[in-house]
C-alpha cells in the first residue's frame, strides 16, 4: 500500500554543510535525528515515525533505532554546546520532545526516501546521501589525527592523576608529621589515625595502655596482609572474644599485656613511628598532639622493648 504524506510548506533551503552538521555518531554509527530528517523532507516528525512503524519490517536496527534516555541527554548536551540555530520558522531542534527520538542510519534514510513519493524527497535524499559519504570520508581520512588527539588526552589525564596522587601524598605526609587537635575534633583525629593505619604494608605496632574495642573498628581499614600487634596494660577494655571475632575476618591481630610504656605509639613496618599525646579511645575529647618521630635509634629502642616483651 502506497504511503500518503501531508507535505509541510517550508521556505528555507538548507546547504550541504548544514546537512553534515545534522549527522552524529551514536553506538558507533553515523545517524540523523528523526526531527532533522522530517525537517529536511518537509514533513512532521510524527508522520515520519508513523510511516516507519507501519513498515517496521523495512527498518531493522541497522536502519533505525530509538535512543535511550542517556543517549538523548548526551546528544542534547552536545547540541546545546553549539550555537542554537532555528532550522524551521518557529521551531528549535531537539527541544520539548514528549518521546525519546528515533535516529536513522544512511541505509534507513535510503529506505525512508523510497516511501516518500515526491520530488523534494528525491532531491533531498541525494543531498543527504552525499553528506553521509562526505562525513565518512572525513572520518576515515582523519582517523590517525583523532587517534593521536585521543592518545594525547589520555596521557594528559594520566599525568594529571599522577600529579594529584603525588600532591595528595605530600600534603598527607605534611599533615601527619605534626598535628594538634582540640576538644571536639573527634572526626579529624579519627581520620588521621585511619590514614596512619592505612600506610602499613606489613606490620603495625600499637602501644596504648587504655585501648578498647573502638580500635578494632579502625583496624578494619588496614591492608589485608598487615599483621597487627597491640601492647596494652591490664587497664585496657578489650576482650578475648572481640579479638577472636576480629581475627576471623581481618587476620592477624595479637594483643599482649605489658607495663613498660607510659605514652602511646604507633609503629609502621618497623621503620616509621608516631607519638600520640592521648589514648586512641579518647581522640578529640581533649587537646592533644600527634607527632612523627624520625629518629631511627628511638624507633629501634621501642621495637626492642616490644620484642623483649613477647
Amino acid at each position: 500500500m502506497e504511503e500518503k504524506f501531508e507535505q509541510l510548506v517550508v521556505k528555507n533551503e538548507i546547504s550541504d554543510e548544514e546537512i553534515k552538521s545534522l549527522i552524529y555518531t551514536i553506538r558507533g554509527k553515523q545517524v540523523m535525528l528523526d526531527s532533522d530528517v522530517a525537517m529536511l523532507y518537509h514533513y512532521e516528525t510524527k508522520k515520519i515515525n508513523q510511516a516507519v512503524k507501519r513498515n517496521i519490517e523495512r527498518f531493522p536496527e541497522d536502519f533505525c533505532f530509538q535512543l535511550t534516555a542517556k543517549e538523548y541527554t548526551n546528544l542534547r548536551s552536545q547540541i546545546e554546546t553549539l550555537k542554537t540555530e532555528k532550522l524551521n520558522e518557529g521551531t528549535e531542534r531537539g527541544k520539548h520532545r514528549k518521546y525519546l527520538p528515533y535516529v536513522f542510519t544512511e541505509q534507513g534514510i535510503a529506505m525512508l526516501s523510497g516511501l516518500l513519493k515526491n520530488e523534494i524527497a528525491v532531491k533531498v535524499s541525494i543531498n543527504i546521501m552525499n553528506a553521509f559519504v562526505e562525513m565518512r570520508k572525513f572520518l576515515l581520512s582523519n582517523t590517525q589525527i583523532f587517534n593521536r588527539l585521543t592518545n594525547v588526552e589520555y596521557k594528559l589525564l594520566e599525568h594529571d592523576k599522577k600529579f594529584d596522587m603525588i600532591f595528595n601524598k605530600l600534603q598527607q605526609e605534611e599533615n601527619i608529621k605534626q598535628r594538634i587537635f582540640f576538644d571536639g575534633q573527634i572526626y579529624d583525629a579519627y581520620s588521621l589515625i585511619i590514614d596512619i593505619i592505612k600506610k602499613a604494608n606489613n606490620k603495625l605496632l600499637i602501644i596504648d595502655n587504655y585501648v578498647d574495642d573502638s580500635i578494632l573498628k579502625m583496624l578494619t581499614k588496614k591492608k589485608s596482609n598487615v599483621e597487627v600487634v597491640i601492647l596494652t596494660s591490664n587497664n585496657s577494655n578489650i576482650q578475648k572474644i572481640d579479638i577472636q571475632k576480629f581475627n576471623k575476618e581481618y587476620p592477624v591481630l595479637k594483643v599482649a599485656k605489658t607495663n613498660k610504656f607510659h605514652d602511646r605509639f604507633i609503629v609502621i613496618d618497623n621503620k616509621e613511628m608516631y607519638h600520640l599525646g592521648a589514648s586512641i579511645k579518647d581522640l578529640g575529647k581533649k587537646c592533644f598532639g600527634i607527632n612523627k618521630i624520625e629518629d631511627t635509634e628511638i624507633i629501634e629502642k621501642i621495637i626492642n622493648l616490644k620484642t623483649h616483651n613477647e
